[in-house]
């Protein structure tokens, strides 16, 4: 059984988004490191996401965090103890967009994927229109390069034409 470990980005973005429910139907059970609640909960989060954080769902568990890796420290503390976190576990999928925090997650073998990627696998399996979340995705501050939101946009509609 795959655990999946989550950083703060992604979840914040699911929440400002209004998709957060796709995530325990892609995964069932979501594991966050303390620094990624305590990031969550900062007063310079969006205020929707403090009040959806302070009252979890319970497939949102939060664990304590691992003794901080020093080589991780270009990384700020939500990053470094998911990643940490995500070492811990066997097999296991890191969601985590930023590319720094990809890049040395990839780089010591933790499956990861983003925000986009979890968007494309929920509408993949039909729990979500693509266009529209990433519609609302982009009307908040992430960033994301044109070409890839076309690639992602042209696959889905192919994959509706399809049929799939």
């Amino acid at each position: 059984m795959t655990v999946v470990v989550a950083d703060t980005s992604p979840i914040n973005y699911l929440v400002l988004i209004g998709e957060i429910g796709i995530l325990p139907r892609l995964y069932n059970h979501i594991l966050i490191p303390e620094e990624v609640f305590f990031e969550l909960m900062d007063a310079g989060a969006p205020l929707e996401v403090r009040e959806w954080t302070t009252r979890h769902p319970i497939w949102l568990e939060i664990r304590k965090s691992p003794l901080p890796d020093t080589s991780l420290m270009d990384l700020d503390a939500g990053e470094r103890s998911a990643i940490a976190l995500a070492e811990l576990e066997t097999q296991v999928l890191l969601l985590i967009d930023e590319s720094a925090g990809r890049l040395e997650a990839s780089r010591r073998g933790i499956p990861n994927t983003g925000t986009l990627g979890v968007l494309r696998a929920a509408a993949i399996d039909g729990l979500v229109n693509l266009p529209s979340a990433l519609g609302r995705l982009l009307a908040t501050n992430f960033r994301v390069s044109k070409a890839l939101v076309a690639e992602l946009l042209a696959e889905d509609a192919d994959r509706k034409q399809r049929g799939q």
